[in-house]
C-alpha cells in the first residue's frame, strides 16, 4: 500500500490544500473517493488514518483533505495554528476546494495510471456532509455521493436576534474548543457569504435535485446534528438510502488523538456500509 501525506495544491484562494492519497500500488486503476472533513476538523483527526487504510485494501484511490481555510498549516496541519485563516473561512472557499481536488484527481499527472477519473465519489462528514450534498448537485462528474452526520440545514446553525446584532456590531464571535482550549475566531463575512449565496446553500433543494445514489448514514444518538436531520434528507432525495448506526453518536465512536489500532466499532460499520454502496 502506498500512502502519501501533505501534498500541496493550489485552490482558489490564498492558502493552499493540503491533502493525503493511500491506494494499492498495482496495475490497475481504481475509483476515486475524496473524503470532507467538518467544522473544527481536518484529514489527520482522530480514526481518519485508519478509515483512509481500509478504503485503499478494498481497491479505492482514497483522498482526504484539509479544506484551505480549516486553521491548519502545511507545517502543522493538525489541531489549529491559523486561527485567523479559521475566522475568514465560509462555504464559498469550502465548495471552492472541493472543487480544486475533484479537478485535481481528475488531472493530475502523479496517479494518473491509478485513478479511474470517469468514477470519482464524494464523502462528507458533519459538516463536510453539507458542502457534499451541495457539490454533487453542482458537479455532474460526482458518481455517488454519501453523508456521514451530515448536517441538513445550513441556516438553522447560525444565531438570531441579539447574538447576530452582537456578531454583526462586533466582527467577529469566538466558538470555544473544549479540548484545545482555544477561542475560534469566526468573522461576520461568514453569514455575509451565505446570505449572499443562500439560495446556491440550500441543501434541501440540492437533495432534493440529485440524480445519483446518495447515502445517508447517521447516528441516532448524534450529539451535534440531530437524527432527525438524516431523516429530513432521505425524505426530500429521490435516490436516497438511509443506514442507521443506532446508538452512534457525531463521530462514530472516534476521538482526537486515537490511539488504537483498529477502527471503532461504529465507524468499521459505517465505513462497511460505505463501501457496499460503492461497489453495486
Amino acid at each position: 500500500m502506498i500512502i502519501e501525506k501533505n501534498l500541496v495544491i493550489r485552490g482558489k484562494h490564498e492558502k493552499p490544500i493540503l491533502l493525503d492519497v493511500s491506494y494499492n500500488n498495482n496495475r490497475q486503476t481504481k475509483n476515486a473517493v475524496i473524503f470532507c472533513h467538518g467544522f473544527k476538523g481536518y484529514k489527520d483527526w482522530g480514526a481518519w488514518h485508519l478509515m483512509a487504510k481500509y478504503f485503499a485494501q478494498h481497491g479505492y484511490f482514497f483522498i482526504k483533505f484539509n479544506f484551505s481555510h480549516n486553521g491548519g498549516t502545511t507545517e502543522n496541519p493538525i489541531d489549529f495554528p491559523d486561527l485567523e485563516a479559521f475566522g475568514q473561512n465560509n462555504f464559498s472557499k469550502e465548495m471552492d476546494d472541493l472543487e480544486s481536488v475533484i479537478n485535481w484527481v481528475s488531472t493530475n499527472d502523479l496517479f494518473s495510471s491509478q485513478i479511474n477519473v470517469n468514477n470519482i465519489s464524494l464523502i462528507g462528514h458533519s459538516r463536510g456532509g453539507g458542502i457534499v450534498a451541495l457539490k454533487s448537485f453542482e458537479n455532474t462528474t460526482i458518481k455517488k455521493a454519501i453523508t456521514w452526520g451530515g448536517v441538513s440545514d445550513f441556516g438553522s446553525k447560525f444565531p438570531n436576534g441579539d447574538v447576530l446584532k452582537q456578531w454583526k456590531a462586533e466582527g467577529v464571535i469566538h466558538i470555544p474548543n473544549q479540548r484545545t482550549q482555544q477561542q475560534m475566531p469566526l468573522y461576520y463575512q461568514f453569514y455575509e457569504d451565505f446570505k449572499r449565496n443562500e439560495q446556491r446553500f440550500n441543501i434541501k433543494r440540492a437533495v432534493e435535485n440529485l440524480n445519483i445514489p446518495y447515502l445517508i448514514i447517521h447516528g441516532t444518538k448524534d450529539e451535534t446534528i440531530p437524527f432527525h436531520e438524516a431523516q429530513n434528507q432521505h425524505q426530500w432525495g429521490k435516490t436516497s438510502t438511509l443506514i442507521t448506526i443506532n446508538n452512534g453518536d457525531h463521530s462514530f465512536g472516534s476521538m482526537q488523538p486515537w490511539r488504537q489500532k483498529e477502527l471503532p466499532s461504529d465507524l468499521y460499520k459505517v465505513i462497511d456500509h460505505t463501501i457496499s454502496f460503492l461497489k453495486k
